[in-house]
């Protein structure tokens, strides 16, 4: 196994299946969470560099859109997890918006919890978490890789220190209504159908719903959009490179966009106003994980079978996503119990094909071994909502079309700090809301961005 950054593998020297077995038998091993069947059980209280793990151990994480994910996390996971380590688990759940102030808060205040899990990995504390390098390798050793996305995302190159190891990735689809856009005869396959589209479903009271305001879903829907026209916020050796044409062309196509099918109410909204505006049964078109499909199944809204899913629209760049979010988990140099936690996530991650059914494969495996994407589209199309099959798309989109934050760079401080400020939303918004034009606002947000590269290549971050 490569250690060749220094790191020693969790486990390397913890008690063995037949040492349990010789010490208690056979039936001192306990089950996997899932119950025997579970493809990596645990032997516990489990030994981690010499010592048994127990104790207590605080997590802080979101409050998923998928309300059965946090019940398994909360009450089969964690529980069995504790139990068979002898380790008190507890979990704070907060709002998603609140994730990254709280972060900001445990860092000044140098205390906080084990385990800190945000929707974007953290690239900007690199110097506050420890280097999650052994966890990383300990996950490998059991189910294979690290998925390209999730190094990309969690790994810094110049410093070579894993700042955080990545759970989960989500792919984001176009969510869109099927029966609308069959009666204006059009379908969202190019960014130009789309623009075609948009006025015959706003006339109709329907219009389409991406987001241009300071949070987390316009984001990700901006760069990935933006993407599509060949604009990135930084090229492949992390130099900031947004000032070009294609970028001004793309902030160009959304303000007429905007202006031919979409509603003044986007330059405000919050993570869950395009949801909500596809659940009123309003919006024609959205870009979402599944939490946008499943709640309306679960709701048995009337046009629950009308929502399919695609991979986002081509542009003249062709198709290309970003993860709507991404699971990642640090555990601060501050932290009180670091072996809990370095143990814990290492085990949720080897064990993810759970985790992901709990979602309602909303949540997909970052070490793509735990449960492999074949698996996944085999669960997807035993699905009985309709349309039957609907699902399996989301292993191509995973696949094909799902990059990470600043590709195709890495996710680093400077592109971590441009993400977290919202200056992508703010470039489109004030030229859609006819404050600047395209070309001024493009090259303005690239002196910020410029300069906030600056700021992070001399503190040897990039």
């Amino acid at each position: 196994m490569d250690t060749t950054d220094g790191a020693t593998p969790i486990g390397s020297d913890r008690i063995t299946r037949r040492d349990l077995i010789k010490k208690a038998g056979a039936g001192a091993l306990a089950l996997g969470v899932a119950g025997a069947a579970a493809p990596y059980s645990f032997a516990g209280p489990l030994r981690h560099k010499g010592r048994w793990l127990k104790g207590d151990l605080s997590i802080i994480q979101w409050v998923h859109f998928v309300p059965s994910y946090d019940d398994w996390f909360d009450k089969t996971w964690c529980v069995q997890w504790g139990q068979r380590n002898d380790v008190q688990v507890n979990v704070e759940h907060i709002n998603n918006t609140l994730l990254d102030t709280r972060a900001a808060a445990e860092v000044a205040a140098q205390s906080g919890h084990d385990l800190f899990m945000n929707l974007h990995p953290m690239s900007s504390y690199e110097d506050q978490v420890i280097n999650h390098a052994s966890i990383v390798h300990e996950i490998e050793r059991k189910v294979g890789k690290y998925s390209d996305l999730g190094r990309l995302s969690t790994y810094n190159p110049k410093t070579k220190k894993y700042f955080a190891v990545s759970d989960n990735y989500v792919p984001d689809p176009v969510v869109w209504r099927h029966d609308l856009w069959n009666d204006v005869g059009e379908s969202p396959a190019t960014w130009d159908d789309v623009r075609k589209a948009a006025p015959k479903l706003k006339q109709h009271g329907h219009p389409i719903g991406i987001g241009q305001s300071q949070e987390l879903d316009s984001n990700m829907a901006l760069l990935a959009f933006l993407m599509c026209f060949g604009g990135f916020v930084q090229d492949e050796h992390n130099r900031p490179t947004l000032y070009t044409k294609k970028t001004v062309d793309a902030v160009k196509f959304m303000a007429d966009l905007y202006k031919r099918g979409e509603d003044s109410a986007i330059f405000g909204w919050n993570p869950a106003s395009n949801n909500n505006y596809l659940y009123a049964g309003t919006a024609s078109m959205i870009l979402n994980a599944v939490s946008a499909t499943r709640t309306p199944e679960d709701l048995n809204l009337p046009f629950s079978d009308n929502l399919w899913i695609w991979p986002i629209p081509r542009g003249p760049h062709g198709r290309l996503g970003l993860e709507h979010v991404m699971g990642a988990y640090s555990i601060w140099k501050f932290a009180k119990n670091k072996e809990n936690a370095e143990q814990f996530l290492a085990d949720l991650c080897i064990n993810y094909k759970q985790a992901t059914l709990a979602s309602k494969l909303y949540n997909f495996p970052s070490f793509p071994g735990a449960f492999p994407f074949k698996q996944i589209r085999k669960a997807a199309a035993a699905d009985k909502h309709k349309p039957l099959g609907k699902y399996t798309i989301l292993t191509t989109i995973a696949e094909k079309y799902t990059h990470n934050i600043g590709y195709p760079g890495t996710t680093n401080a400077a592109m971590d700090e441009v993400f977290s400020k919202y200056l992508i939303p703010q470039m489109f918004a004030q030229v859609s809301q006819g404050k600047l034009d395209a070309n001024t606002s493009v090259r303005d947000t690239n002196s910020v961005v410029k300069d906030i590269y600056a700021k992070w290549k001399q503190r040897g971050k990039i």
